[in-house]
């Protein structure tokens, strides 16, 4: 009786080691960052960019960096961000690229 328990578990314990190596390795999905248009002058990729630049928490945040108190958002454009808040010397304004990092214009 021993010998058929010892059979059976050395069958199983094979069985159950070898069974992840004959199931296909099933990768997580992700998102593509390539898009593919067709238009009048073909097929272009469209390599689309997930780090979108400087939100203007960021900018506001950035020109609280540099001193400027009470800074409020007033415009938002494809390639910059305009904060205007105080100084000393009264109100002024900073204008931010919109790229990451928020760099001074």
């Amino acid at each position: 009786m021993s010998a058929k328990f010892l059979r059976t578990a050395l069958v199983s314990t094979l069985a159950l080691t070898t069974l992840p190596l004959a199931v296909p390795f099933a990768a997580p999905a992700s998102a593509q960052d390539v898009e593919l248009r067709i238009g009048p002058d073909g097929v272009r990729p469209i390599v689309r960019d997930r780090d979108r630049g400087c939100s203007p928490g960021e900018a506001r945040a950035a020109a609280l960096d540099e001193g400027l108190r009470r800074p409020q958002v007033v415009r938002v454009t494809e390639r910059s961000i305009t904060v205007e808040g105080y100084t000393r010397r009264g109100p002024e304004l900073i204008r931010f690229a919109n790229r990451r990092g928020c760099p001074i214009i």
